[in-house]
């Protein structure tokens, strides 16, 4: 016989369908039916979330909270709503439950500490350690460990001895950065070490507000090498006198956020119609291969395929007029270069992102392109449109280097 699913299932189910208006009814009903079941806070707050009725998304999973203070996922969904909303001081506590999470691992292996330190390893809670090392871990993705770099000139002034863990394709960022930080690829080089620390819980420790945001990587610049190639190789490929368009359409499949904040090369068409414009795409993973059905009035020059490495995205970047991208780490990294760049977000962003504004105290070269309802990418491309064309300066925030 068949099982009937509950509300609180249902909810959950309709969520990931993005049928939002049933799930939160189901959500609605099954709180009303069981008010003292956990679950059913939990899966309403994650509709909430997706809905952008942020307060209401915080109130139920402070009620999950409290029916199962143990269950890491209400924290983790708390620590989202009250990063997105700016309630950052408690946030950010709620923002360390991530480690507790089905299936994270940890931050470094049991066998590592055990086998690299002297002394008893213990967590950084960022005070002063002028005397041992301090091995700091690029926990997260790509764009998380540029975001959070600009925390390393902090954490150096108080541990001098500094050893950044990170995955080989992240090596060129962090040996771009000023400092000569010391940095690792695999556990096995990692040096005896006294206190370790996630590189996106540094916001925490050192009590971030809105208003003390660390300027991004001070003096972030490609290999001058590099640059010198690609200026070449774009100078001999791209037609003079033309605004240079970076576009990066889709995220990593595998991202559980990336059927909201993903999209196709075809719904930038308005990009396609722009005079004395070349699109330059920067898209790496399945979807690159979209660019090769591409057939409109704009050049367009993929460059996709040669970029082995961040080091020639940072080239490249360097040669650019603007970029237009979703919340992906080019983002970041263009962002975090300066350079003017414009994001495309889903309707309830990350919450990096904050609520309701055009620009992101994290990268002031940065403008935020946000969907009104969602699936509606229209209205966001057209802000993104007149950032990159300076059409609309207030908009924009600057016109588009020529």
């Amino acid at each position: 016989m068949p099982i009937t699913p509950s509300n609180s299932d249902l909810c959950e189910i309709r969520r990931r369908d993005g049928r939002l208006d049933e799930a939160a009814a189901h959500g609605r009903r099954a709180v009303t039916l069981d008010p003292s079941d956990a679950a059913g806070w939990y899966n309403l707050g994650l509709v909430l979330y997706d809905r952008l009725e942020v307060a209401a998304s915080i109130a139920c999973e402070r009620r999950a909270v409290r029916l199962r203070p143990d269950w890491p996922g209400p924290h983790f969904e708390l620590a989202e709503g009250l990063l997105l909303s700016g309630q950052w001081e408690e946030g950010w506590r709620e923002y360390e439950w991530r480690w507790r999470l089905p299936g994270v691992p940890p931050l470094a292996p049991p066998a590592i500490l055990e086998r690299h330190v002297h002394t008893a390893a213990r967590s950084w809670d960022g005070r002063a350690m002028l005397d041992g090392t301090l091995l700091l871990v690029a926990d997260q993705g790509f764009g998380d460990t540029i975001q959070f770099a600009r925390y390393l000139p902090m954490a150096a002034s108080l541990c001098p001895n500094l050893v950044v863990a990170c995955s080989p394709d992240m090596l060129p960022v962090i040996r771009a950065l000023p400092g000569g930080h010391r940095t690792v690829t695999a556990w096995e080089e990692a040096p005896p070490f006294d206190a370790y620390a996630a590189l996106s819980s540094l916001p925490g420790l050192f009590g971030t507000r809105i208003d003390t945001i660390p300027a991004p990587l001070p003096g972030l610049r490609a290999e001058p090498e590099r640059v010198e190639r690609w200026a070449e190789r774009l100078d001999g490929l791209l037609p003079r006198g033309y605004r240079r368009v970076g576009l990066v359409w889709a995220g990593r499949p595998t991202h559980g956020n990336d059927r909201n904040r993903s999209l196709t090369l075809a719904r930038l068409a308005a990009f396609f119609a722009l005079e004395k414009t070349v699109l330059v795409p920067l898209q790496k993973g399945p979807a690159q291969a979209e660019a090769a059905r591409y057939y409109r009035a704009a050049p367009l020059v993929d460059l996709g395929p040669e970029l082995e490495s961040f080091a020639d995205t940072m080239a490249v970047l360097e040669q650019l007029d603007h970029v237009v991208c979703v919340d992906t780490a080019v983002a970041h990294l263009a962002g975090a270069m300066g350079r003017p760049t414009a994001v495309l977000l889903p309707y309830a962003p990350d919450w990096r992102w904050l609520l309701g504004r055009s620009g992101t105290p994290w990268y002031p070269t940065v403008t935020l392109h946000r969907q009104p309802a969602p699936g509606r990418w229209d209205e966001a491309i057209r802000g993104a449109i007149a950032a990159v064309t300076g059409s609309n300066l207030r908009a924009s925030g600057r016109p588009s280097r020529r």
